[in-house]
């Protein structure tokens, strides 16, 4: 006998990242030499420091119980460092510290949408952006961009998209999928926009130190209109290689935003792990984290350089620069309708199916991210790995 399940779990289904890259590890362990595009997550280990943190806290007995919203030396830290960086004033009881960023999305997400509210996304779109906002009851309306604008949305058309059922509106740059980075310029009339229509903004700004060809962060919480419209979201896992640390902040000037979600959070995940707590104090006050996360983003630069010059030299495959981030989007549509190395690619599905299969290499079908002329591919890995996996796409492409 089947019992039934809530409606809501409908709604969602797996990450579809999350599910190539769980294919791509099974063919691994079953001794096949896969090259994983797929995972969004840095290959270096977490700096010294940061672990050393997390291990002298379970050995000092850190590993009780916290405050629900994180403990107050990390959301001073955390105050801190929104000061620093981004020029934004916080006070510690605006924070709310939780299980990584997708955690502290989903919380706000299901603290402030109601069923039948609209909530705007750019896309192609983080995965999880519009599965969040089903299962709150509330429904995604999309803008969509392009490559051909380095998958920038325009702030008309941002306009066009409110309504007066649009609850808020989420932005993430530098992006996921796209790397793609808006300009001062281009933030500051997203926030005209928004602050004109009077909606919630949700920041993405997970991705903000992962920046390249001398872009610059903005934070659209720091412009005219904007402090108490926007919630801050950020964490640990990128710029601080800690993924798998699961520890994401938000901050909001608004007091009945941070209750709701503290409310949530207290009952259903309780504090983050205490010990990754202090972890995370530590990569905010090492005086040596700026130099080492320089040196990852400088790693990756150099990967974003030879992945964008390898793909656009593969017969049929247009990539554009990101500005951000550690992904591409290639275009790989002008191989749609191809039978390739015996298999009939129709879409980017069937693409990113036909490539694991045939030449063991993982990305993600762009159809989970709003594009399904594309894919995308994460260059968190290294030169070799991206030279050996790009090269093994371009001779998947050359057959019939």
């Amino acid at each position: 006998m089947t019992l039934p399940l809530a409606a809501r779990t409908s709604s969602i289904g797996e990450s579809p990242t999350l599910k190539v890259s769980a294919r791509a590890k099974a063919l691994a362990r079953d001794g096949v030499d896969v090259v994983n595009f797929g995972a969004g997550e840095p290959d270096f280990d977490t700096p010294g420091a940061v672990c050393d943190a997390g291990i002298d806290a379970i050995r000092k007995g850190r590993t009780r119980y916290t405050p629900v919203t994180g403990i107050p030396e990390l959301k001073q830290a955390v105050a801190d460092k929104l000061r620093r960086d981004n020029g934004l004033e916080y006070d510690p009881s605006m924070i709310v510290v939780s299980c990584g960023a997708k955690h502290s999305l989903f919380n706000v997400i299901m603290s402030l949408v109601d069923p039948g509210d609209e909530v705007v996304i750019p896309s192609p779109y983080w995965v999880s952006y519009p599965a969040m906002v089903q299962y709150a009851g509330g429904t995604p309306v999309f803008v969509e961009s392009s490559g051909a604008s380095g998958f920038r949305i325009a702030p008309d058309a941002l306009r066009a998209a409110i309504s007066p059922r649009t609850k808020a509106v989420i932005l993430n740059s530098p992006s996921n999928p796209t790397g793609a980075v808006y300009s001062a310029d281009e933030m500051a009339a997203f926030a005209g926009v928004i602050s004109h229509a009077g909606i919630w903004c949700l920041s993405d700004e997970i991705y903000e130190k992962l920046l390249y060809d001398g872009n610059s962060h903005v934070s659209i919480a720091s412009l005219p209109g904007m402090m108490d419209l926007a919630v801050t979201v950020n964490g640990h896992s990128k710029a601080f290689a800690m993924t798998g640390w699961r520890i994401g902040y938000i901050a909001s000037t608004s007091s009945s935003l941070v209750k709701a979600v503290g409310n949530l959070q207290s009952q259903s995940t309780s504090n983050p792990a205490t010990p990754c707590q202090y972890a995370a104090l530590a990569a905010l006050s090492d005086p040596a984290m700026p130099d080492t996360v320089e040196r990852m983003r400088s790693a990756f630069e150099r990967r974003r350089n030879r992945i964008v010059e390898l793909l656009n030299a593969v017969p049929g495959v247009k990539c554009p620069l990101p500005g951000g981030a550690f992904y591409v989007m290639p275009d790989v549509s002008s191989h749609y309708g191809r039978t390739v190395a015996g298999v009939q690619v129709a879409d980017s599905m069937s693409f990113a199916g036909a490539l694991l299969d045939k030449a063991h290499v993982a990305v993600v079908p762009g159809v989970a991210f709003g594009d399904d002329s594309c894919v995308r591919l994460s260059y968190a890995c290294s030169i070799e790995q991206i030279e050996k996996g790009v090269a093994a796409m371009a001779a998947f492409l050359q057959e019939s």
